[in-house]
């Protein structure tokens, strides 16, 4: 399959093409019986030659092309529209009549805050234009309503609050958040090209529209991307600065697995400058080697490195609640437990060269030792809990 995607340079038009060279190259393979023979990639730079060539054998266009903000809003009509038109004529001239996608905008529903905006017309024109192309021609038209975009490569201060947010927090810069329970609907990029993936192999969502909703429809006009996000500014902009803190806190809020956050901290984490993308964390040195805390979880307790010295012993305390797991990961070592009360000691001698992990036991003392007179020991540990000064629930006793 040879597949156009007009606006090839867009936020958009970045991530699909990239998702599609994914393909054709078979770096991603979830996808085996789609086949990507060649990208087209048209935008703004390429000439009216390009488009030709490009329009005479696709054999699937992604219609991106679009005017988000232009000096003049007369000139929505002409960069949404007037290309549009082109892009159609052209197809017709080549007497290709391959599936067509448009991507459209919410504001083409021309309701509510969004009645009478020059984008939302211009939008709607082109829309409007793509459907009687399909009733004349026969080719199969998708036209897809997008709400707000975030994600990767999205232009901050341009047409996404999200976009300037993330670049602002990540950079250091002032945000303004005149109303924080005005709420977003989000289509994150990953979930849109997946639909478009989708739409590839036949499979698209499809949906009428009641008023700003979309609904479910087998047979609907329109097609839509069913995983979107409602959320307020203010939960936007608490979670970027939660965000902004980690490397000081070391705390990562809950991410669940596909979760607004989740799709959030991705976005944030692209627009970090070089000298935020390496920190320092504190690492605690003494004579026996050294303890630095990794990173700690709002409900899974936390991360740390312990590195311990050559013939060093390390522990000789237990636990009554808290849990954790010693794991080596270079070294020679060995792992002791003996239940509080008893006179039994569980031994485990452990190495970098066979990774394991080995619980620590509550009501068991534990220690590690440092087989080698050479090599340092390297261990990371996890804990069931954030420490708690206050309450440790760390207690000294020698195996």
């Amino acid at each position: 399959m040879k597949v156009l995607v007009t606006g090839a340079n867009g936020f958009v038009g970045k991530n699909l093409c990239l998702a599609l060279e994914n393909l054709k190259s078979g770096k991603d393979r979830t996808r085996p019986e789609l086949i990507i023979e060649e990208v087209f990639r048209y935008d703004i730079d390429n000439t009216v030659e390009d488009l030709e060539v490009f329009a005479k054998e696709c054999d699937f266009v992604f219609n991106l092309a679009g005017v988000n903000r232009p000096e003049n809003p007369e000139d929505f009509m002409k960069g949404n529209f007037g290309f549009a038109s082109t892009l159609l004529d052209t197809l017709k001239k080549h007497e290709n009549k391959c599936p067509i996608m448009l991507s459209s905008s919410i504001q083409a529903t021309l309701i509510g805050r969004y009645a009478g905006g020059e984008y939302g017309k211009s939008k709607k024109a082109g829309e409007e234009l793509f459907f009687e192309y399909g009733e004349q021609t026969g080719a199969k038209v998708c036209v897809y309503r997008f709400p707000n975009l975030f994600g990767k490569w999205c232009r901050p201060n341009y047409n996404s609050a999200v976009a300037t947010f993330c670049n602002n927090v990540a950079n250091d810069l002032p945000i303004t958040v005149n109303d924080r329970d005005i709420e977003l609907e989000l289509l994150y990029i990953d979930d849109l090209i997946d639909e478009m993936l989708n739409l590839l192999q036949n499979r698209e969502s499809r949906c009428e529209y009641d008023g700003l909703n979309p609904v479910e429809k087998s047979d609907g006009k329109y097609c839509f991307v069913p995983v979107t996000h409602k959320v307020t500014l203010g939960e936007i902009v608490d979670l970027l600065y939660a965000f902004a803190e980690q490397p000081n806190t070391l705390v990562m809020p809950e991410i669940a697995n596909g979760s607004f956050a989740k799709k959030l901290y991705s976005t944030y984490l692209s627009y970090l400058p070089k000298e935020k993308v390496c920190f320092d964390l504190k690492m605690n040195v003494d004579d026996r080697g050294s303890f630095t805390e990794l990173l700690k979880t709002e409900k899974c307790g936390q991360f740390s490195i312990n590195v311990s010295k050559p013939k060093i012993t390390k522990g000789q305390h237990y636990h009554h609640t808290k849990w954790e797991f010693f794991i080596v990961v270079s070294g020679h070592g060995l792992i002791e437990q003996r239940k509080i009360g008893s006179d039994e000691v569980l031994r485990f001698e452990v190495s970098g060269d066979k990774i394991q992990a080995v619980h620590m036991l509550p009501g068991y003392t534990h220690n590690i030792i440092n087989l080698s007179e050479t090599e340092n020991l390297v261990t990371v540990m996890w804990a069931n809990e954030q420490f708690d000064r206050n309450h440790p629930d760390t207690f000294f006793e020698i195996v």
